[in-house]
């Protein structure tokens, strides 16, 4: 009785095998039974729909998008598809707003409708297989505002990124109170770093700077912590500032930070996992006996935070 039922089964599949519904896994073991048949099969029943976005990738895409990459996965791009057809629209109809440079969040929503579709690794997934790079929709990346402090906007004029909260407000009062200088240097805005965010902030400068920051002739100057990390802040800081001009240390606040560290019974000990390979590029701006003094510093893990400097000193 049981013949029969097998029979017709395995009529059934060769049907199926015909008629490209179904591929046999012929690494998967048989049934044992005659006549015998794999035990696993791929489902070819998507055929019809791949040959159709194979005419779609092939004929109906804008010529921007590359198809290597969706042609060897057509399943890929099944999934991707929605995406992938919004972005040919937009490029066949809108390519001239390309022109104007927008944020990122701003283009995602002039292409998919979504702001943050870019945010999402899938987003930057589909760019990527389209053969696109993210700088050919002509973004820029929008980070936090920076807080700054400006006494005026005359131009030009010398500007202190300080990296520290309590440092940043004590210089503030000290100019508001009426001081000229702050040691020796007359200085008119105050930038407030916020520790590494600054690195962030200072990556699209010349967007979301006051104009006046831009002005040719000013002067950067930047005063962080004495350690490895603030350092580090500063050399990053520099390397992605060569646009605009150049950065320099505040080299005379950072030379009182040390006359000071000599009156402080013991020195904080210097935070864990600071990355302590330097450019080099801090020490171009000292003396070699103030170099040597903040490396032996440094060399005995210990290092001096800015707030060593207060209200009275400025």
């Amino acid at each position: 009785m049981e013949s029969v039922p097998y029979l017709e089964q395995y009529n059934y599949i060769m049907k199926l095998i015909e008629a490209n519904c179904i591929k046999p896994i012929k690494a998967s073991p048989k049934n044992g039974k005659k006549p015998a048949l794999f035990s696993q099969y791929w489902s070819l029943e998507s055929t019809n729909e791949y040959a159709e976005i194979e005419q779609e990738l092939l004929y109906k895409l804008n010529a921007e998008i590359k198809i290597d990459y969706y042609q060897k996965h057509l399943n890929i791009y099944a999934k991707e598809r929605l995406g992938v057809l919004l972005l040919s629209e937009f490029l066949s109809k809108h390519s001239e707003l390309l022109k104007v440079k927008v944020s990122y969040n701003e283009r995602c929503m002039q292409i998919w409708g979504y702001e943050k579709y870019l945010a999402k690794e899938a987003g930057k997934t589909l760019l990527k297989h389209c053969g696109l790079d993210l700088s050919f929709l002509n973004c820029y990346s929008t980070a936090e505002p920076f807080s700054y402090f400006s006494l005026h906007r005359d131009t030009p004029q010398k500007l202190l990124i300080i990296e520290n909260k309590d440092t940043f407000f004590s210089m503030r009062k000290a100019l508001l109170a009426g001081k000229q200088t702050l040691f020796g240097e007359n200085i008119s805005t105050l930038i407030y770093g916020a520790g590494k965010r600054i690195l962030s902030s200072f990556q699209e400068f010349a967007i979301s700077a006051e104009p006046y920051m831009l002005a040719e002739g000013n002067e950067f100057l930047y005063f962080g912590d004495l350690d490895y990390e603030g350092i580090g802040i500063y050399e990053k800081l520099a390397q992605l500032f060569t646009e605009q001009g150049k950065i320099v240390p505040y080299v005379a606040a950072y030379k009182l930070m040390l006359a000071k560290s000599t009156q402080v019974p013991r020195l904080p000990v210097t935070k864990e996992q600071q990355n302590k390979q330097l450019e080099g590029i801090f020490w171009h701006f000292f003396d070699q006996k103030t170099i040597d003094n903040m490396q032996s510093l440094l060399q005995k893990e210990r290092y001096i935070p800015q707030e060593i400097l207060n209200i009275k000193d400025f």
